[in-house]
């Protein structure tokens, strides 16, 4: 117990399933190589007890009668010798074999695993991202199959290792000396009852010292993203006495985890040592005054019993690891149990033409997109992509039992430019997460060119629409990787001329290398309106039907907020476009301007309308109210 109070009342909660789970996904792809592995490592620990048991035949049979001869012929004792070699150079090679295989499968399994994870996280809803923090989930990327990599590579093939010398070295003791035997198995049950004890104390402080350290990760990732805004709020010394909590609450778990598993060795040692002395007290007087134990047999047995006691040590040291690889398995599937964004759709967006005054589907590219609709009667209808919009009666809320949008109708037609106003928390944002089903309504219907968004497909669904955000966010590559993310097929004349829709085009050129540019951390080398310009790009290049700008010019400067506005005129051009903005000068020109306020629709009209009702729009223009 700390002096904060510390308790850990974690325990892993299904030990067993995570177990037999993580053998299954190891066999998935190296059952042949786990098998040669458990061979190799059943004659590695075979040939060490046969020969340790040779040492008997060795003393009995070669040594002692040479005891006391003149002229000792030396030629059977030298081939004993060879012999027990050519036993010993066996089970090193076997050794060697199966700690090279056993690199190759557990460096493969983490591949998987951090393949299968990966796959998997990308298919999770944004909600998920919304309610885990960053932090600990690359802590289940890092640590936890971390502790895999060791249970693989040490801890099981030391336990499999470990059981065969116990039943092999158990057999041959009993073959020497039985009554031997039973004092051996009355230390083992003090061993076990020990060690027991001391295991158990130990595995719930490192389930606790996994959770702390995705914690601890988590918190020093966070900081490093925000370290701007501590320093402008002064806030160091704040961050550094958070992080002194978290990192007591990680040191109080560590320790008090390895403590109990650093003293386990020694308790398992010393009660090993007392076990040997008392073997060789009385397998010297059964030697002395009977004839049940030979000096060969007593030599044979001390050594078998260092053989008994050790690889139960082993168990004993490796079980702490093993705990903490169940203990990492158990985050790891529980990721990879995770409910993946569920999509039910069947409209898909496909290359169209027009034959005979129909619409038919293309293989080539056309410049024109339509939505291909399989019904259930197996008929086929194409409807073109333009752009339509509509909200009927929305409801929605993050979570079913707070609804956040109220009653929402809105009717975007093919072109037109929809803006949305209203106090942060009013919804603006939440009204295009759910254009692209980032997250499904409660109520009512929203329908994209007349089809319910729920019975088209989300990745054709969002492959129609094109978004630019406040914060951009940029990828480790070059200025050209970055702009190419909004079409991955485009060629570099397609990106040039993205870049100059967009009004990046100057900037880049005077890039020291352009296009190929390298850009790392998010862009940092570039200015926000840089980066806002290559954002811009890169949904040009997308050509999508559907725009929507949240907050694109709010955290740059009213001069570059001129070309990025520019920009973005252009590319607006012949699109539906939503558009959330705090400067209303940016939306004057709209054709609907939609005024929220917690979570209703309470205006809509274009500027002038809006102006003349005098209303809550008239009163943000007019500086009467602001926009928190």
């Amino acid at each position: 117990m700390s002096k904060r109070g510390f308790t850990p009342k974690v325990k892993l909660e299904n030990p067993k399933q995570s177990f037999i789970r993580l053998i299954n996904f190891i066999f998935k792809d190296y059952k042949w190589h786990c098998l040669l592995v458990v061979l190799f490592i059943f004659i590695s620990s075979i040939t060490s007890v046969i020969g340790t048991n040779f040492i008997k035949n060795l003393v009995d049979d070669y040594i002692t009668p040479l005891i006391g001869v003149s002229n000792p012929d030396f030629y059977l004792l030298f081939e004993a010798l060879c012999f027990m070699a050519i036993i010993y150079l066996t089970g090193v090679i076997c050794s060697f074999a199966y700690n090279k295989i056993l690199v190759y499968v557990a460096q493969g399994t983490l591949k998987n695993v951090r393949d299968q994870l990966f796959e998997h996280m990308e298919k999770l809803p944004i909600q998920y991202f919304d309610t885990h923090s960053h932090g600990d989930i690359m802590s289940i990327y890092t640590n936890d199959t971390d502790t895999l990599r060791q249970m693989i590579s040490q801890s099981m093939p030391q336990f499999i290792s470990s059981m065969i010398t116990i039943v092999a070295v158990f057999v041959s003791m009993v073959r020497i000396s039985i009554p031997l035997t039973i004092v051996v198995l009355v230390m083992v049950i003090v061993i076990k009852n020990v060690s027991k004890k001391v295991v158990s104390n130990s595995g719930k402080y490192f389930v606790e010292q996994q959770k702390n350290i995705a914690k601890v990760n988590g918190f020093i990732e966070e900081m490093m993203t925000g370290q701007k805004v501590v320093k402008v709020f002064t806030h160091e010394e704040k961050a550094i006495e958070s992080f002194d909590k978290l990192n007591v609450d990680l040191n109080d778990a560590a320790y008090h985890a390895n403590k109990y598993a650093n003293i386990l060795m020694p308790i398992m040692g010393n009660l090993g040592y007392v076990n040997y002395v008392l073997c060789a007290l009385i397998g010297g007087l059964l030697t002395i005054y009977t004839d049940q134990l030979t000096i060969g047999g007593l030599a044979a047995f001390l050594q078998l019993n260092r053989s008994f006691s050790q690889p139960i040590n082993q168990i004993s040291q490796q079980l702490n690891s093993v705990i903490m690889a169940l203990a990492g398995a158990d985050r790891i599937f529980k990721l990879m149990d995770e409910t993946v964004e569920v999509d039910e759709g069947t409209v898909t967006l496909v290359h169209a033409k027009v034959v005979d005054n129909e619409i038919v589907e293309s293989e080539n590219r056309t410049g024109m997109w339509a939505w291909r609709h399989l019904h259930q009667d197996g008929s086929i209808s194409y409807v073109q992509l333009q752009g339509d919009v509509q909200f009927i009666d929305v409801d929605f809320g993050y979570h079913p039992e707070k609804i956040i949008l109220h009653n929402i109708n809105m009717y975007a037609k093919p072109g037109q430019k929809i803006a949305f106003v209203g106090a942060t928390g009013a919804g603006k944002t939440t009204i295009t997460n759910l254009i692209n089903r980032f997250y499904d309504i409660q109520k009512g219907t929203i329908t994209y060119d007349g089809i319910d968004i729920k019975l088209i497909k989300k990745d054709d669904l969002r492959r129609s629409l094109g978004i630019v955000l406040q914060d951009t966010h940029l990828f480790t590559g070059t200025i050209a990787d970055n702009i190419r993310y909004g079409n991955l097929d485009a060629s570099d004349e397609d990106v040039i001329k993205a870049a100059k829709l967009a009004n990046a085009h100057d900037f880049i050129k005077h890039l020291p290398e352009g296009y190929h540019t390298k850009i790392t951390g998010d862009g940092a080398s570039l200015s926000q309106g840089q980066r806002q310009l290559l954002s811009i790009a890169r949904a040009a290049l997308s050509n999508p039907p559907v725009l929507i700008l949240d907050e694109a010019t709010s955290s740059i400067d009213t001069r570059t907020e001129s070309i990025v506005q520019s920009g973005m005129d252009q590319l607006m051009e012949g699109r539906t476009v939503f558009v959330i903005a705090h400067r209303l000068s940016t939306i004057q020109n709209s054709d609907v301007i939609m005024v929220l306020d917690q979570g209703r629709i309470i205006e809509r009209g274009d500027h002038e309308d809006l102006i003349e009702k005098h209303g809550t729009y008239y009163q943000l223009y007019t500086g009467a109210l602001e926009l928190d």
